[in-house]
């Protein structure tokens, strides 16, 4: 009887364990099992959206995105690891050695094999039935001009996000938002009738319409290369833009690269060199301290300077770039011949106060605003951190360093009638229904009076008639410009190389402008912007007016009393 009493209690026991098990899974965690049951049958699946084109202001593509495949393997499923190696290999161009470590991987389901695998290539893999080797829809960036203006667009990471250059910059409004697909399946993957099913469609990104014209990149891009190699230069930049709108219609780096394969390419080539790296300007800051001199009314156009071949000012001797007798010589004279001792002697005139503020009214020292990430905005001390000798080098162009865009947009000023205008890469996006959203019109503001910037461009065309800027001429049009051989200080010490960045700026016709083009040589054996840019820019000149139909204009005249004006 005890046995059975025993034996009973026992029973109750164990069925009321099993009764109190199930209240608590049925009550207490009923919930939390619901849920993981739910997470069993309900798979999510990120629906990746379309990155948006980056065009040309005419509308033809620079950057698009094409369908591709990522090819994985499942090592769990793969049967002959060895010869789906040697049949992936063969196909993929990879080597056998190091697919089979992840044709073997232990306790893996997913190993990447390769990604972004054009489509014809994926489909000949598909073709071969390889057990365990799968496939994922994916977008691979394309470049369909390969190298043009790489150092603008930038490019993309296998994971879609930009890395360098536009592609970085809008990252956001290009990417789009991506959707998503949520299911309810069963053990073998069929979907549930009646269960979870909801799909939220992915946003395309926007398309960038950009102000480049891609023929005139094209043909800067290859006159620079040409100019470079003729130069035996390290490098060089040309920046094309409309003086009106602040539009960059070209803006070109050497060397480049191509952005369908980086990978392969020196990182130093994806700098954008127009608008991240500052250079000292040289003779082309010339042109700031005449302006303000004439907007001040600190000189005359009739008064003459005595112009020694050197001078000693505060400690320091600056010489003009070639031995002469004393001359005496009009502002014009001064910019015309580029002399570093007349400029200073102009800027003495104008003062340190004055000449430092009209150096910022023309944007140096801050960026330009252009939208390009990582801008610079060059080197400008404050007034109050001027070395005694600084207005001694500052007004032709040493001792500060500039962007040959800033540089660029200081032309652009006077060119316009002495209002800036903000540079800008961007015209304007497109969204999926195709509706164009032109950008806001730049900012500006005015610099110098317009009779002020009639006055300096008579002096630049007098210096391309008459100057250093001789090799810039263009027969039938009148060119406004100025010629700038600047010396490399040393970057580990204080002191200047005999290295030197040769540059050219300048803008046509000089009556009507309608474009301005700033070309800068690094290091060229010829060493002169006379020499090494003034030809390119006239090459690049030429081109934009049968480019953009520039019509000759009548002619400035050129500034009174100097010494070439008949």
């Amino acid at each position: 009887m005890g046995r059975l009493f025993g034996l009973l209690l026992a029973f109750v026991l164990s069925l009321g364990g099993i009764l109190l098990r199930l209240s608590v899974l049925q009550v207490s965690q009923a919930g939390e099992y619901r849920a993981l049951a739910l997470n069993q049958r309900v798979h999510t699946l990120t629906l990746p959206a379309t990155r948006g084109d980056i065009l040309d202001r005419s509308r033809e593509p620079l950057a698009i995105s094409l369908d591709a495949r990522d090819i994985y393997a499942d090592p769990q499923l793969v049967a002959d690891p060895y010869g789906t190696a040697v049949k992936l290999a063969d196909l993929l161009d990879l080597k056998v050695r190091d697919l089979l470590p992840k044709l073997t991987a232990e306790g893996s389901t997913f190993e990447y094999i390769a990604q972004q695998v054009d489509l014809d290539l994926a489909k000949q893999v598909e073709a071969l039935s390889l057990p365990g080797v799968g496939f994922l829809p994916v977008s691979k960036r394309y470049y369909p001009a390969g190298p043009l203006a790489p150092q603008v667009l930038g490019f993309v990471g296998v994971d879609g996000v930009g890395l360098e250059g536009l592609e970085y910059g809008y990252q956001k409004e290009l990417a789009g938002r991506p959707g998503r697909s949520t299911e309810e399946t069963d053990i073998d993957g069929r979907p549930i009738v009646g269960g979870v099913n909801a799909t939220v469609p992915p946003k395309a990104g926007e398309d960038l319409v950009l102000t480049l014209d891609r023929y005139l990149q094209y043909q800067a891009q290859a006159a620079l290369a040409e100019a470079v190699r003729a130069n035996h230069a390290k490098g060089g930049t040309v920046i094309v833009m409309d003086p009106r709108t602040g539009d960059v219609l070209a803006m070109a780096g050497y060397p480049w690269f191509d952005p369908n394969r980086f990978r392969g390419s020196d990182p130093e080539r994806f700098a954008n060199t127009a608008v991240s790296a500052a250079f000292e300007p040289g003779s082309v800051n010339k042109t700031i301290t005449a302006a303000a001199a004439v907007e001040e009314h600190a000189v005359s156009l009739q008064q003459r300077f005595s112009v020694p071949a050197q001078l000693r000012v505060d400690g320091v001797v600056i010489h003009d770039s070639h031995p002469h007798a004393r001359e005496r010589m009009t502002l014009g004279d001064i910019v015309a011949e580029s002399s570093n001792i007349g400029i200073v002697q102009v800027a003495a005139k104008l003062g340190q106060s004055r000449f430092a503020r009209y150096l910022a009214k023309f944007g140096f020292g801050a960026p330009t605003g252009v939208g390009f990430p990582g801008e610079s905005r060059g080197i400008l001390p404050p007034v109050d951190q001027w070395s005694a000798s600084s207005m001694a080098t500052i007004p032709f162009g040493q001792g500060i360093a500039v962007t040959p865009l800033q540089m660029a947009s200081v032309y652009a000023t006077i060119a316009n009638g002495g209002i800036w205008v903000q540079p800008r890469l961007i015209r304007g996006t497109v969204e999926t229904s195709d509706s164009y959203r032109p950008a806001p019109r730049s900012p500006s503001r005015r610099v110098v009076s317009e009779g002020t910037a009639q006055i300096v461009t008579q002096m630049l065309a007098y210096a391309v008639q008459y100057g250093t800027g001789e090799n810039a001429r263009i027969p039938g049009y009148q060119v406004a410009g100025k010629t700038g051989t600047a010396r490399k200080p040393f970057v580990d010490r204080s002191g200047y190389s005999h290295r030197y960045v040769a540059s050219f700026i300048g803008f046509l016709p000089a009556s009507n402008p309608r474009v301005v083009i700033a070309v800068m040589i690094d290091e060229p054996s010829t060493v002169y912007g006379g020499i090494a840019s003034a030809p390119l820019f006239q090459r690049v000149a030429r081109y934009a007016i049968e480019r953009l139909g520039i019509a000759a204009a009548s002619r400035v005249p050129l500034p009174p009393h100097a010494l070439h004006v008949p």
